[in-house]
């Protein structure tokens, strides 16, 4: 791969494709284009009786684009990981330059749990998410889907599916019908920043309604 950039990113982005290593300590990065991807459908994010309970309950803060870093930091906390040094300040760079955005879960003033991806036009594609509390993640992640919704994003991208994001919502479609999906979403307008930020009571409540 030649020199990779923050630009060069986010035209492989636009092609549906995306950078990996094979773990931290690995300074080679390669992309990815897969068969089959992962999408989080905007209107089928699945919230438990469980999740929505918790949500309620919870004296935790969600913020937005607080400690971007941070976030990327917690995701590439872990023993095995593709985030090496190189893809860290590749995604600070596009932060700094609003292409990324982190959705952050704060106890106080702890960050115990988020999520961070890419914004191109009206698609977001997710990058990795992490949790230090029961739930941490999946409360970041609902309250990203709500955003998503209210900035009027048309595409969730989860590149590939586990079963944990499975058990949320999310599916697995053939690469031509992602690109077709891909081209409308990027060929829109959405702001990330264009919305309030509300509070996990509020996020689920509206998700009921709406829902």
């Amino acid at each position: 791969m030649s020199e990779l950039t923050p630009e060069l990113l986010l035209q492989g982005y636009g092609h549906g494709i995306f950078p990996m290593a094979e773990h931290r300590d690995d300074p080679e990065i390669f992309w990815v284009d897969p068969e089959r991807r992962g999408i989080l459908p905007l209107d089928g994010f699945h919230i438990s009786r469980s999740l929505a309970k918790a949500m309620r309950r919870t004296t935790c803060e969600i913020r937005v684009d607080t400690n971007f870093d941070a976030v990327v930091a917690a995701c590439a906390d872990r023993a095995d990981t593709w985030i090496n040094d190189e893809i860290f300040s590749l995604y600070s760079a596009l932060h700094l330059r609003g292409h990324a955005h982190s959705c952050e879960l704060w106890e106080n003033e702890t960050l115990v749990g988020g999520v961070y991806g890419v914004t191109l036009g009206a698609a977001f594609f997710g990058e990795s998410m992490f949790s230090r509390r029961t739930n941490g993640s999946k409360m970041a992640l609902a309250a990203l889907v709500d955003r998503l919704n209210r900035a009027g994003y048309r595409l969730f991208d989860t590149q590939f599916i586990t079963a944990h994001l499975a058990s949320l919502g999310a599916v697995e479609i053939d690469r031509s019908l992602y690109h077709a999906q891909l081209q409308d979403a990027i060929s829109r307008q959405a702001h990330f920043n264009s919305v309030e930020t509300l509070q996990p009571y509020d996020v689920v409540q509206r998700m009921i309604q709406t829902s």
